[in-house]
């Protein structure tokens, strides 16, 4: 992969950011913590790649012993109401929402409040053996307010989610993963180049194809199943209208490796 350096950028910068062979990764530097400027420095990458047709997957990763940690106490402590409700995070968390491209969490150590929420904004979760995830804004005296409740919920189901809310306890890696939280568990030091090589698998797959499938399956969490399936079945189409759905379906009988072109 190839480091980009950009102008908004510099060494001391929040994210690390390289790009090759279809893969975005965002490395997350110091702080440890998700600051305005770490949001806008994420999101406003995952934007460009997203609108970019060299990227077609992007990793997020941190640092070997913390994902990231939430966000900075004593900033919020001393926020006001106006201010949380023009805050950053406000514009941050439906930006992340709001992409095409699958998105890849490589967590090791720890994933707390707004860390924990990054990574299921994600859309498929790696972690390390040492990862933990948690929820701890209600010993701060408030809630999760980045999608934590809503995300566990839909993939965890009421009583975990409750379980990891109301208590603010840290799920193991190996919880997580017998929960269906995390994708895969290795050790910490293959984390990242484990995400990386998932990533590089999914960048080989048709990139139209990719994103539809994307949508139908997030559309599944919030969408009844009558109208899910008629969703499907419009994506479904749309992928068949596609040069790619030819080349596949040709290389396949062809016994050859298909040339992917995006359209």
């Amino acid at each position: 992969m190839t480091e980009l350096a950009r102008a908004s950028d510099n060494t001391a910068g929040p994210i690390r950011v390289e790009v090759g062979d279809g893969v975005g990764a965002i490395h997350l530097e110091a702080p440890n913590i998700l600051t305005p400027d770490m949001m806008e420095h994420v999101a406003g990458t995952l934007d460009e790649f997203d609108r970019g047709g060299d990227v077609r997957v992007a990793v997020v990763a941190g640092r070997v012993d913390v994902f990231l940690i939430g966000s900075d106490v004593r900033a919020m402590r001393e926020r006001t109401f106006a201010e949380t409700l023009d805050h950053p995070s406000a514009r941050f968390w439906p930006r992340l929402a709001a992409l095409g491209l699958p998105v890849i969490a490589a967590v090791s150590g720890n994933a707390l409040g707004g860390g924990c929420e990054l990574a299921l904004a994600c859309d498929l979760i790696v972690a390390s053996d040492t990862a933990r995830f948690a929820q701890p804004e209600i010993r701060l005296g408030i809630m999760p307010g980045g999608g934590g409740t809503q995300r566990l919920a839909h993939v965890l189901g009421k009583a975990r989610t409750m379980d990891m809310v109301l208590t603010g306890r840290r799920v193991t890696a190996a919880e997580a993963l017998s929960w269906g939280l995390v994708n895969r568990v290795v050790p910490p030091a293959e984390c990242v180049a484990e995400a990386l090589r998932l990533a590089a698998e999914l960048a080989a797959a048709p990139p139209i194809a990719l994103r539809l499938a994307k949508r139908a399956v997030l559309a599944a969490g919030d969408t009844p199943l009558t109208a899910g399936l008629s969703l499907e079945r419009r994506l479904y189409e749309l992928a068949m209208a596609t040069d790619d759905r030819v080349e596949g379906m040709t290389a396949l009988l062809e016994h050859r490796d298909p040339i992917w072109r995006g359209r």
